[in-house]
């Protein structure tokens, strides 16, 4: 029995905890004055979290650590001053859907959503580099800018991507793949939902440090278990150790205690009524308990069969039931007592009694391969297009653990590759009927000038995604036989770019995530609204799925955004007659360019006249 504390609370674990729940990679470990161990900060950690500048200062602790790791922790927290860019011509029904497939650096594109995506989250699910040192890593670093590392390292390409090979010689070879990985993990983290859950695939080459990464990141006490998946149907002829490794890893967190695992239904073909019970189906279920006699000797007794008279000894373990309780079930006539005197007693377990439909999921899944993955992609894409993709139903397995009742919930996917998880996202909600939601991200990685993914035109891994998202839709239909028009097989293609300001006086490690309210600055040429409508949606944190109307009032084009979630209008020049009439439409939120008043008195009427009309209404320019 625990004894009460008898003292006031301890007012440091209090603080603690709040910073663990803030800052779970802070969290360390110490010694009590008993010599139990204990929760402690790691205030250099702190530091970092809170400063705008690498922090240095190592101490000698059990931690994961390795060389720029302070750096990498650094650029997860600095700002950057970039936007993202509907491109319409490459999305599917850009103003219904509600999917996004996000193109260009994850990093990037994992902190500009940040604010319209905080804890809507409930499934991350990635399939990052493995770090065999055959495969990409992303060649991140933040001491340097871009173009300057790009330039040094010989790796700029056109589009900008940044990607080498990792070889084993490197002698940062797991300390950049953790660098790589840190940053965005941390970000990702803040995605999720209260009950949300991640999942990342991986191999014996990173296994163990992932785990200890996602510890940090995720919390020791949010692990939730790490699958073994059997990826090889046959074994590795080529191994030169003797050893086929057929299966490879995915490790499973949960944001916090609340995230769980949904669990598989359990065999309700066991159950009936062959004998008419009005209590209703039931099936056979053991009687033997759990403990030997020196432990519950009051669940060792003999029992008898009231009907034949047959004396049952009790099982090594004991019965289920206390005496009392066992009385009452044979007057219940819930016990099944065997024809057979060398048989044993067993009990009706009914339906109604069975405290969930569902049992715990195994951790060793073999019901699909990576063979299923490229044999989807090879009907959708054509023979040799991308390799090792992850199948379908492996996917559709880890969403249905994650989902809600409501089936709505939010899916992303920061390292998209050949769009397994979009073709199980719209594969499941054609088979149940819900409405989940994706997002995608994908570097445009360029393909090797020789494959068969350049013979089939295309330039890149983004190109691909897209390309089985737009066929997956008609696939699925097929197969599940319903009707497509319920269904949601579109997305908006959004692509990570500089700002849409052309004055920006700070570079963009100076500079904060634009503040619309006071950022000086012309319009680049090229920018259009729909453009700077994008920056907006993201600077005040909306979905970036909202319904997007274009309306003209008063001869001038304005967006509308969800029905007045947000009325923007970007023209040249804004008169004091579409002012009024905006703010007679009261929205939430209301923008102009700066530039559009005539003077500084236009601007000012402008603000009174929602003042008056609509004074909820935020109102800002850029």
């Amino acid at each position: 029995m625990e004894k009460l504390r008898m003292t006031s609370p301890d007012l440091t674990d209090a603080n603690i905890d709040k910073l663990a729940e803030l800052f779970p990679s802070v969290v360390t470990e110490t010694l009590d004055a008993e010599g139990n161990p204990k929760k402690a900060i790691d205030f250099d950690l702190l530091r970092q979290e809170l400063s705008d500048h690498v922090v240095e200062g190592p101490q000698e602790r059990y931690q994961l650590d390795w060389p720029g790791k302070r750096a990498a922790a650094f650029a997860a927290n600095a700002p950057i001053a970039k936007t993202l860019r509907p491109v319409r011509e490459e999305s599917v029904d850009f103003d219904t859907t509600k999917n996004l497939f996000i193109e260009g650096d994850n990093l990037d594109a994992l902190k500009l959503l940040q604010e319209s995506y905080l804890g809507k989250v409930k499934l991350i699910y990635i399939d990052p580099p493995y770090n065999t040192g055959n495969d990409f890593v992303y060649a991140d670093d933040f001491a340097e800018s871009t173009q300057e590392y790009l330039a040094r390292t010989g790796q700029s390409d056109g589009s900008g991507a940044k990607l080498v090979a990792n070889p084993e010689s490197n002698g940062r070879f797991h300390s950049d793949w953790l660098s790589m990985m840190y940053p965005r993990l941390k970000l990702a983290r803040n995605l999720l939902s209260d009950d949300g859950l991640v999942f990342v695939s991986i191999d014996d080459a990173e296994a163990p440090n992932l785990r200890r990464l996602c510890d940090e990141v995720l919390g020791t006490e949010n692990f939730v278990g790490q699958l073994v998946w059997k990826s090889r149907v046959s074994e590795d002829t080529r191994s030169k150790t003797g050893l086929s490794t057929d299966h490879e890893y995915i490790v499973a967190y949960r944001r916090s205690e609340t995230g769980r695992f949904v669990g598989v239904g359990k065999d309700m073909g066991k159950f009936s009524n062959p004998d008419n019970d009005t209590r209703g189906p039931w099936r056979s279920a053991d009687l033997t308990g759990l403990a030997t006699a020196d432990r519950r000797p009051n669940l060792h007794y003999d029992i008898v069969d009231p009907g034949t008279g047959q004396v049952y000894p009790p099982p090594h373990k004991g019965w289920r039931y206390e005496p009392s309780t066992m009385v009452t079930k044979i007057a219940e006539g819930r016990i099944l007592w065997p024809s057979d005197p060398s048989g044993r007693p067993r009990h009706k377990l009914f339906v109604e009694e069975m405290s969930s439909p569902f049992k715990s999921a195994t951790s060793v899944l073999q019901q699909w391969s990576t063979a299923n993955g490229t044999r989807e992609v090879n009907e959708i894409l054509g023979g040799g297009i991308f390799d090792f993709p992850k199948p379908t139903e492996l996917i559709k397995f880890l969403i249905g653990q994650a989902s809600s009742d409501s089936k709505d919930d939010v899916i992303l996917d920061f390292f998209a590759g050949s769009s397994t998880t979009a073709h199980a996202v719209m594969s499941a909600n054609a088979e149940d009927g819900g409405t989940r939601r994706f997002i995608l991200i994908q570097l445009d990685e360029r393909v090797d000038e020789d494959s068969a993914a350049a013979e089939s035109g295309y330039t890149n891994i983004a190109e691909i995604s897209r390309e089985r998202i737009r066929r997956v839709g008609p696939a699925v239909t097929r197969s599940a036989g319903l009707a497509s028009e319920n269904l949601d097989f579109g997305f908006r293609t959004l692509k990570v770019d500089t700002t849409n300001m052309a004055d920006v006086l700070r570079s963009p490690d100076e500079t904060d995530q634009l503040a619309l309210s006071n950022l000086e600055g012309s319009v680049k040429p090229d920018r259009s609204g729909e453009d700077l409508l994008f920056q907006v949606m993201l600077d005040w944190g909306l979905e970036l799925t909202m319904a997007i109307a274009i309306e003209q009032l008063d001869s001038q084009k304005v967006f509308v955004v969800e029905d007045g979630a947000l009325i923007a209008c970007f023209d040249s020049k804004v008169n004091p007659e579409l002012v009024r009439t905006i703010a007679k439409r009261e929205p939430l939120r209301a923008v102009f360019r700066d530039s559009s008043f005539a003077s500084d008195e236009a601007r000012i009427n402008a603000e009174q006249a929602f003042r008056e009309l609509s004074p909820a209404t935020d109102v800002k320019a850029i």
